[in-house]
Formats: C-alpha cells, structure tokens, sequence
C-alpha cells in the first residue's frame, strides 16, 4: 500500500480542469439481499459555497449549498452499518456534516501551499463528525450502535486529498495502473499488517468486515493521503458492496475501457449484481478529460 507521498508521478501543473472537462458520475444501489441502502455519496464542486453534482441523499443540494467560481472538488462515499434505519442516518448525517465543516473551512482548505494545516484540518472535521454522531446516538434509544465509514476525496488541482476512515476504497487508474490509494480499517488488515495472517487466510472471513475504526463507532482514527491528479486519471471511490464481488482486475479494466464515468459505473454496478449483490453498492468515478 503507497504511503501519502511515496511512488506518485509528478503531476502537470499547467491549467485545472473546466466544468465542461470534469466526467463525473455516481451511483447506489440497495443490492439483491438487503432491503434497505445503508450507503450513501455526495459529489460536489466547492465553491463559494458547495454545489452538488449528484448525489442519493434528498434535496442534497439545497441543504450543502449553491453556485459561485470553482476552487476544487469533493467526492465522498460512506457506507452505514447498525441496522437498517441506524445505518442510513449515520451515512447521512456523517457526509453532511463533514461538507458542512469544509464550508466553514473554505479559507484553510484553499490555501494548499500550507499542505499539512489542510490535512489536519480534514482529520479534525472527521473527528467533529464522530462526536456529533455519538452525541445524536446517546439522545435517542433508537440509534444506538449506528456508525459509518467514510472516504473523502478534496482535489485542489493538482493536488488531492484523501481522507480514511472504515473499509470502504478509493483506487486510482494511472498510466493504466490501478492502485488502491486506500487501506482498509478492519480486523482482516490488522492481522495481515502485523503478520498474524496471510492475506488469503482472513479472505471470506468476518474478519474483513469487522471495522477497526468509523464514524460513530468505538474508535476513530482518520487518516490523511495526499497525491497528485493529472489528466487521464480516474479516480474511484466505492463501499465495499462492489469490492465483495468485483476484483481488482475488472475494476482495472472497466475504467482502462471506460467511455464516461457514468459508463463505468453501470458496468460495475450491473457486475456487482450478477455477482451476487449481498450488500448495498456504491460507486462514484470521476476523471478530467480535455476539451479543445
């Protein structure tokens, strides 16, 4: 797994992308097994205030905000768990409480020269969000236990930000590489990274999905990557209802393939289900592409 700064190519530090150049596209679904989507995305512009491009949380756009000039993006997926309504509360309030931090932030989060404020800056409003969401569960009888993960992606052209928490990914497809830019919090990786177990001995076990740390939940621990974008990268992100049935290799080669980022979504999103579909899925991929 590549540490925040280690094995990324320079980035091209010429021109950010236009509105007419950002292919962005995302996409949940409940899955073949569950009734209920515990999932939830936002994928917005920041701007004076944020503007959203998609997203399955209701009248997102009147609740985060409204158009000015663009000054960067945000792409989020986080997947509840507690149990049906619990788990859609906690996904819920976890992606509009942490955009309605970065609002308030927006001065620090611009200035990108001062790369290590803004990343404390996205652990601390993560952090924020874990009290609130504990703060909500201690007043109500009914959502004790809910928690969620979280994956956010900033991109302050060229640079990105992404902030950890849980098991859901964010991979990036460069030079027609995928590399999952993410490490799972969970049982699984504990065991793997101490070398208690082998990767193919935690596989299919409960021990993939017993989350480390979330929002909510026990214990937090949000985590910080910092890379760079450039054109012709596709970023990712995802909970893990697509990773359980969809490998690595189709996820490379979906994108590799991709036609728009609204393509590659339904494909893996229709791949999930044929695999399957025993959880929610999530999927949200976003690319610049030139425009002369």
């Amino acid at each position: 797994m590549p540490t925040a700064k280690a094995g990324v190519a320079p980035a091209d530090t010429g021109r950010r992308p236009r509105e007419d150049e950002i292919d962005a596209f995302g996409v949940t679904h409940p899955g073949k097994v569950r009734k209920d989507n515990q999932d939830h995305y936002v994928l917005c512009s920041l701007r004076r205030q944020v503007v959203v491009r998609g997203s399955s949380i209701p009248e997102a756009d009147a609740v985060l905000g409204s158009e000015s000039e663009r000054l960067a993006s945000m792409v989020m997926v986080a997947d509840g768990v507690g149990g049906a309504a619990k788990g859609e509360t906690a996904s819920r309030v976890a992606l509009t409480g942490i955009a309605r931090y970065v609002t308030r932030s927006l001065r620090c989060y611009y200035r990108s020269d001062e790369e290590e404020d803004f990343s404390e800056a996205l652990r601390h409003g993560a952090l924020e969000c874990h009290e609130d969401l504990r703060r909500l569960a201690e007043e109500s009888l009914d959502q004790r236990g809910m928690a969620t993960t979280l994956t956010l992606y900033l991109g302050v052209w060229p640079r990105a930000y992404l902030l950890q928490v849980g098991d859901s990914r964010c991979y990036l497809l460069r030079d027609g590489e995928l590399t999952q830019i993410t490490r799972d919090q969970t049982m699984a990786q504990e065991m793997v990274d101490l070398g208690i177990m082998k990767p193919d001995q935690v596989a299919g076990t409960r021990l993939e999905h017993t989350l480390t740390s979330s929002i909510g939940g026990s214990h937090s621990q949000p985590t910080v990557t910092r890379f760079d974008m450039n054109w012709g990268h596709v970023l990712l992100l995802c909970s893990d209802g697509l990773t359980r049935h969809v490998s690595d290799d189709r996820i490379r080669d979906v994108l590799r393939s991709m036609t728009s980022a609204q393509q590659a979504c339904e494909t893996l999103l229709q791949d999930a289900l044929d695999g399957g579909g025993t959880d929610n899925i999530t999927i949200a991929i976003g690319r610049a592409v030139r425009r002369h």
